[in-house]
């Protein structure tokens, strides 16, 4: 929902941008786009570092292994919470922003007002923008001021991308080769949503074909059990049992943080400009993408909502489900320049001392907005 009211208000900017001008637009808008970059980054390369100082403890002995496992699993819930509270900060910068325009409070150059600005809702363009004007690309939250800025950022090896993902979520049990219709979760009302920052690096200096992706990203699988059920955890098993009362609403929830990595095939043909400037331009063709993740479990929330005695009562339980603590798993896409068909698949088991195995898998839409 937040993503939602978030794009909703950047496409209230853009109206207000036509209808005012540009110049101090850009520059708020750039800052925050950069900001969130930012906090992702470094809540990243600190939760790296928390896990480098955690091994080397388990090297010297310090601590346990078994210890080591639940000091990283707290260190990434930690970083994760912090990520959601900066950007959330943000986002509310954005909606202040939004205010300001609206109310007119924002003072404009006539001079950019001439040279002109262009919004692109998704990535950024294929076309040359001109010295003088200024082109700002929604879906990448980058701002490019002149032509020349735009092909030295667009011609880098490594670039940066936002992903958002969402589609159907089920779970595959072991030994089971029933179909969806079968399934002990609802197949429509059963989802998963994703969202974090890629990097993409060309692996060869002159070729475009092969690139390295990688980043940070939470993934939210969500699970709505058919036949009136809910998940009772009884010792070490966790398993699906009838409610005592009609449910209007049976929801769990995963939420984990996760490192993916893929290796991606780019069709995206190089451009050759009159000068002879190459640009090896990426997400602008068909793309292929083969790798998978790993990462953290950082909470299990359950969601229930029933009527008792003509009262409407909503009960949310956190905590141990008897989930895995760790996450890991194969992940592909296939698609063309930005949106893509995303099939993920967890290799650990969703409950990890169940006498039955059962699996994660996700099918859904990927956004790649470079």
């Amino acid at each position: 929902m937040q993503k939602i009211i978030l794009y909703a208000a950047v496409l209230l900017c853009t109206l207000v941008t036509q209808m005012y001008g540009q110049e101090t637009f850009d520059e708020r808008a750039k800052n925050i786009s950069e900001n969130i970059k930012k906090i992702t980054n470094q809540e990243k390369e600190a939760l790296k570092q928390e896990v480098e100082d955690i091994n080397k403890l388990v090297e010297n002995g310090t601590i346990t292994a078994e210890k080591a496992d639940a000091e990283k699993l707290k260190a990434a819930q930690v970083r994760a919470k912090n990520i959601e509270e900066k950007v959330a900060v943000e986002e509310a910068k954005l909606q202040e922003l939004v205010k300001d325009a609206v109310d007119g409070k924002i003072n404009y150059s006539k001079e950019k007002e001439k040279w002109g600005t262009t919004i692109i809702l998704g990535s950024n363009s294929n076309d040359s923008i001109g010295e003088n004007h200024t082109e700002i690309s929604i879906g990448s939250m980058k701002v490019y001021k002149g032509e020349k800025d735009k092909f030295k950022r667009n011609s880098k090896r490594t670039t940066s991308q936002f992903v958002f993902a969402f589609g159907l979520n089920n779970l595959v049990t072991d030994g089971d080769t029933g179909s969806l219709e079968d399934s002990d979760y609802r197949v429509w009302g059963s989802h998963f949503y994703e969202w974090g920052v890629t990097y993409n690096t060309r692996i060869f200096k002159n070729n475009n074909l092969l690139h390295a992706k990688y980043g940070l990203s939470l993934m939210y699988n969500n699970l709505r059990p058919t036949d009136n059920r809910y998940f009772a955890k009884n010792g070490e098993q966790t398993n699906l049992e009838e409610f005592d009362l009609n449910l209007k609403e049976s929801r769990f929830r995963n939420v984990s943080l996760v490192l993916p990595l893929h290796l991606e095939f780019d069709f995206t043909p190089k451009s050759v400009k009159e000068n002879g400037d190459t640009r090896f331009r990426t997400h602008k063709s068909v793309r292929l993408g083969i790798g998978g993740y790993a990462g953290f479990n950082i909470k299990s929330k359950q969601i229930l909502k029933f009527n008792e005695d003509d009262v409407r009562v909503k009960v949310k339980e956190k905590g141990d489900f008897n989930t895995s603590d760790f996450t890991y798993g194969l992940s592909t896409y296939i698609g063309y320049r930005a949106t893509s068909l995303y099939l993920k698949y967890d290799l650990n088991p969703m409950f990890k001392n169940n006498t039955v195995e059962q699996n994660n898998i996700s099918l859904g839409l990927r956004f790649d907005f470079n």
